[in-house]
């Protein structure tokens, strides 16, 4: 019940982002329930996203975003790829389909200086063949901004999460020789 009031008060507007809520004192007041009530629907909102604990202060109301939302999963994610390679072949899977709609969605939206950025990243992304770790962050920054072009920050963060997901296992996709050129061409046909 503690729970559920302070998310209504939370969803309501009572406490908006970046407001610190009530201190435990006042919320075992307000409700008329012990300190164990009041920590476990912190503990329980915490892990929902809404707020952020910090040992020694008062817990805070954090704003939602689409990016929030997918890295409440990224720890249980990683466990799942790591445990079961049939859903990291899923995941694969997925994010192929998912990236042919982003690039169709981008051919149809995009504007001269967002071809340029893309242009910009790849010419990047060139210049760091035979550094892996910059490679794939230039990688991700050319696929995070095909995805902005949607305007859709949702497409923005399911793509930042798959990324994120995978970066794990990217690297040693990119070690076999010829990858990176590969990758390198397949980003200059996007981009065409």
């Amino acid at each position: 019940e503690v729970l559920d009031r302070l998310k209504a008060m939370i969803i309501g507007g009572e406490f908006a982002p970046g407001d610190a809520m009530p201190s435990e004192r006042d919320l075992m007041a307000r409700f008329g329930v012990g300190r164990p009530a009041i920590r476990e629907a912190m503990q329980a909102l915490a892990k929902l996203g809404l707020i952020s604990i910090t040992h020694g202060e008062r817990a805070r109301v954090r704003e939602l975003t689409a990016q929030s939302l997918f890295h409440q999963v990224d720890a249980a994610a990683q466990i799942m790829l790591l445990t079961s390679p049939a859903s990291l072949e899923h995941l694969k899977e997925v994010r192929r389909f998912f990236e042919r709609g982003m690039v169709r969605e981008a051919a149809l939206k995009a504007a001269d200086a967002e071809i340029a950025q893309l242009r910009a990243t790849l010419d990047q992304q060139r210049r760091s063949l035979g550094d892996a770790p910059a490679f794939i962050a230039e990688d991700m920054k050319f696929h995070t901004q095909i995805a902005m072009i949607s305007g859709n920050p949702l497409f923005v963060a399911v793509s930042e999460a798959m990324l994120t997901w995978l970066r794990a296992y990217h690297n040693n996709v990119l070690i076999w020789a010829g990858k990176e050129n590969h990758t390198l061409a397949e980003h200059t046909e996007i981009i065409e």
